[in-house]
């Protein structure tokens, strides 16, 4: 299922237009990326965690010439699903 999916089937089950639940998508995924970007974690009880991991500055290989290379320190976006979610899928 993509976005415009997501929205069609949020606007049948709610009976609101699709401009208006695309426009409620738009602003609750906008929220989560600007609390994530923020450094803030984003919990949805019963669906899941939100949050943003740090990795370290790093030394690895290149993988067509075998040379050391650095790699720079990274922020990574995470989610970890709630029991809810767990249940319903497994």
């Amino acid at each position: 299922m993509n976005k415009q999916e997501l929205i069609g089937v949020v606007s049948e089950t709610i009976g609101l237009p699709r401009s208006d639940t695309s426009r409620a998508v738009e602003a609750m995924l906008e929220t989560i990326g600007r609390e994530l970007e923020r450094g803030h974690e984003v919990r949805l009880v019963g669906f899941g965690s939100f949050s943003v991991t740090k990795r370290k500055a790093s030394t690895g290989r290149n993988p067509r010439t075998g040379e050391p290379m650095s790699i720079k320190a990274t922020a990574q976006p995470k989610f970890r699903p709630g029991k809810t979610l767990k249940d319903r899928v497994g």
